[in-house]
């Protein structure tokens, strides 16, 4: 999609700071976090959210970045939290599936607020 930020950061179109990649999927800091680690992961085909038909392939490249993205920011061992929201009703304001990969604190119970972009 043209007007999407995040497919044009996953075409390298607008600058992030990237914490992982492969063919698949792109992973970057937020730029308004909600934690100390606050990690988008997206694929780089548009979908808009995690019901629209991601082939299982791409969630398979999704789950193997999170795991990526927590060893790298030092996470794993003490915790992290990934979550994707799904509609306007749910806080989310890309619509391109992505998911939040959030930790580097105790989080609570607390739910992440609206997405940030």
């Amino acid at each position: 999609m043209s007007d999407c930020i995040f497919c044009k950061i996953a075409n390298h179109e607008i600058p992030s700071n990237v914490v992982f990649e492969d063919d698949e999927v792109i992973a970057f800091r937020d730029l308004d976090p909600q934690a100390p680690t606050h990690v988008l992961v997206i694929p780089k085909k548009h979908y808009a959210n995690i019901c629209d038909g991601v082939p299982a392939e791409t969630l398979v490249a999704i789950t193997h970045a999170i795991s990526e993205v927590v060893k790298a920011e030092g996470i794993e061992e003490s915790g992290y939290r990934v979550i994707s929201n799904a509609g306007a009703d749910a806080g989310q304001t890309v619509m391109h599936f992505h998911m939040h990969v959030l930790g580097g604190k105790n989080l609570g119970m607390g739910l992440l607020p609206a997405d940030s972009e």
